[in-house]
């Protein structure tokens, strides 16, 4: 799949706890991103695979630097950092000021996620947490290069017309005309629900009842758990097993689904018999963080 693109409309529904819990169970190697133009948080709420602090300046903003020069899928790896847990990821930038000196990359970095798949000395999916996303901004630049483009909602009224808007308005952007929702365009659009727990299949039929209706060609791919205690777990400032909390064990359901409903397990085989016949510390096919593998 090679890069999945995590956005909202408006709100605060939580995409990057979201795009992290995603990415820490996925069925393949996962690199998580913070690309959001407003800037990242992973820097203030997770801490390092070493037990201590992030580095800020290893990330987005020196990537964005080696991309001045010319950019190749295997030269991401060299701004990533492991976070407790495994999950390796790149670190956000420090605020729109410094978003703003990104003018012209979006494309160049979009290319250079979406070739890491396929990358033989270290492929893996890129899970991009893009933020708030409107009706125009650099980041959109970002979005052809993606193999998904996830939007995320909670279930309230107001928060689902904002969703169906946003992804009419980015399939419009995206595909070029309204195809209804059996003649989906690329990328594909999908909608991600968070809902307490126990109610989330009734309302993903619901809403995917009026995405159709609307012939927006866009799908709910699944919901994820309203889980507080489980978001502050992932965070690490909560003590417990998050492999067992219902964020975690609803994101691990949810990566399985849309990594086999958009035709990625023959792609993972690949890789993985690749993997077994000569294995590398840069591609591991086991050892998953958060009990990460195939769902």
């Amino acid at each position: 799949m090679a890069l999945i693109a995590f956005a909202a409309d408006k709100g605060s529904p939580g995409v990057t706890t979201a795009a992290v819990a995603l990415a820490a169970v996925w069925p393949r190697r996962a690199l998580f991103a913070e690309v959001d133009p407003a800037g990242g948080d992973l820097v203030y709420r997770s801490a390092a695979a070493h037990g201590g602090a992030l580095d800020p300046n290893t990330g987005m903003l020196s990537l964005a630097a080696t991309a001045r020069r010319g950019l190749v899928a295997e030269q991401v790896w060299d701004h990533a950092q492991p976070i407790a847990g495994g999950l390796d990821v790149l670190v956000g930038l420090g605020g729109a000021e410094q978003a703003a000196g990104l003018g012209g990359l979006w494309p160049t970095l979009g290319r250079a996620f979406a070739a890491l798949a396929d990358s033989p000395q270290g492929g893996a999916d890129v899970i991009a947490d893009c933020g708030r996303i409107g009706a125009d901004g650099p980041v959109q630049e970002l979005l052809p290069h993606a193999s998904l483009v996830l939007l995320l909602a909670r279930t309230e009224p107001e928060h689902l017309a904002r969703v169906r808007d946003r992804a009419a308005a980015l399939s419009a952007k995206l595909h070029g005309a309204h195809r209804g929702a059996a003649q989906l365009g690329f990328p594909p659009i999908g909608v991600l629900l968070v809902a307490e727990p126990g109610r989330g299949e009734k309302i993903a039929g619901q809403v995917n009842t009026m995405l159709i209706a609307a012939q927006i060609g866009a799908q709910v791919v699944g919901t994820l758990a309203y889980d507080p205690a489980g978001a502050e777990q992932l965070a690490g400032r909560r003590r417990g097993h998050v492999g067992k909390s219902l964020l975690v064990r609803s994101a691990r359901q949810v990566a399985g689904d849309v990594f086999h409903r958009f035709n990625l397990a023959t792609s993972y085989q690949a890789t993985a018999g690749q993997a077994t016949a000569g294995q590398s510390a840069s591609h591991p096919s086991t050892s998953y963080p958060y009990g990460q593998g195939p769902a």
